[in-house]
Formats: C-alpha cells, structure tokens, sequence
C-alpha cells in the first residue's frame, strides 16, 4: 500500500467514527489518526527522517481485554534493501490489562509487526515479528518487558531478543501539559546477532527520550527528543549512510475518536 493510500484510508476511517459515537455513547471502540515528523520506534527512525501518517483502530471490553490494529508509512526496509516494495507498516495486537490496589496498574499480551511488500531477494530474512509482553505501572511510572519469538525485524533466528523499558508521565496540575521521560534496552540474541556482534555491529543498543505534550481541544501535540548509544555507522546506517541511530526531535499531532 503507497503512503497516499494509508493517509486515504486512516482520514476516511477517522471521519466515520463521530457518527458511530453518537449512536453509542459507550461504545467500546475508538480510532486514532496521527501525523509525525519522523517515526521513532524504541529510539531508531523507521521513516529515515521522513514524516509518517499514522492510524489505527482500539477494542476494548470492560472486563479488561482489549485489541487493535494500527499502520504507518515506513522506509527503513528499502533503505537498507532497495530492491525490495515494502513501504507500510501494520500492527496488530491484543492483551489483558486493569489496575488493582488503586494505584497500581498492569497489562500482558501479543503484538505482531506485519510489514507487507514485494520483491523479496532469495535468502531475504523478512521483518514481520512477534513479541509477547507484560507491564506493570505504579502512579505515572510504568516498566516493561517485551520478549521476541522468532527472528526479530529482519535478524534471523532471534528468538529471546528483548526490550525492557521504563516510562515515566506526569501531568502538570490541570494544564493539559504532560512530561515524559523514558529508558530502554533492546537486546537481541541468537546465532546472527552474535556473529554481528563479533564484526563490530551489534544490534543491542540503549536508547532515551524526553517528551513534552500538551492537549489542546480534540487534538494531543507532543515534541519529543530521542537518541541512542548505538555505534555511528553501525548497524542501523543505511547504505546510503544514513545513520537511523542518531539524535533526533520529533513533533506529532494527534486525534483520538
């Protein structure tokens, strides 16, 4: 699917949701359409610097449950293989999550990162990937605990890799004004990660970011800087020398329906 279509789509879903609201005003689903100037993704840019439109669709049950859908433009695939048609992202997911002892909160469950596309060279390991998780939150602090079941965004037999994170977010009084601050290590494993590793270009890094956003109507705008410890010009530069590792401030704008 071509970015102009996923924009097509997420802003016609969007524009539907009111309608449904109002028939149900406690209906359990709700929709989310975003505009970012640079897609971050645990600290590494999936679109090269470039802008991506964003979407998706949420499900969730009083008892707890709860699943969705969501899509993004992304480019990082052809820049590393431009042989390859493969320009979107599509996640689905579904978990079990609550809160218990008033101000604790938690949250399991299954995410797979689908990136669909074309002309795949003969031995071209693909993207798409699975990772169980667990959460657990007290107040506006949050740890998590994401572990992979197979090979691991285009790293072959992965199996184990992981990513624990901390988050933090605190609202300023009635301000609609929300700080954020976040720590995480992606750790990869298996036999592919090591021998990269040995060659000097581990994919394991660490990455930390500061957040600002502030709601203003129906709209959520967030400025946020990101950067890693990944080594320049290692395993997430481009062949084009474009280094997806690096430093770098993003701002997004957002609805909720």
């Amino acid at each position: 699917m071509s970015t102009s279509k996923l924009l097509n789509t997420l802003i016609l879903a969007a524009l539907a949701v009111p309608s449904v609201a109002l028939a149900e005003e406690a209906s359990p689903f709700t929709a989310n359409v975003g505009l970012t100037s640079d897609y971050i993704f645990r600290g590494i840019s999936q679109t090269s610097g470039g802008p991506a439109v964003q979407g998706g669709f949420d499900y969730a049950h009083s008892s707890g449950f709860h699943a969705g859908v969501w899509a993004s433009n992304v480019s990082w695939i052809s820049d590393f293989t431009p042989a390859v048609s493969s320009s979107v992202e599509v996640d689905t997911y579904f978990g079990f999550g609550g809160s218990f002892a008033e101000d604790f909160s938690y949250d399991v469950g299954y995410v797979r990162y689908n990136y669909p596309g074309s002309n795949f060279p003969a031995g071209f390991v693909k993207a798409d990937t699975d990772e169980v998780y667990g959460s657990l939150g007290y107040k506006w602090i949050t740890a998590k605990y994401s572990y992979g079941l197979g090979d691991f965004l285009g790293v072959a037999g992965a199996q184990g890799t992981n990513y624990l994170e901390l988050n933090a977010s605190v609202p300023l009084g009635e301000t609609g004004i929300t700080l954020g601050a976040h720590y995480g290590k992606q750790t990869y494993k298996g036999t592919a990660a090591d021998t990269l590793a040995l060659a000097g270009t581990s994919p394991t890094y660490s990455d930390y970011k500061l957040s600002v956003s502030k709601n203003i109507g129906d709209f959520s705008f967030a400025l946020a800087y990101s950067d890693t410890n990944s080594a320049r010009g290692g395993f997430y530069t481009t062949p084009a020398g474009k280094d997806l590792a690096r430093g770098t401030a993003a701002l997004t704008v957002s609805r909720a329906f």
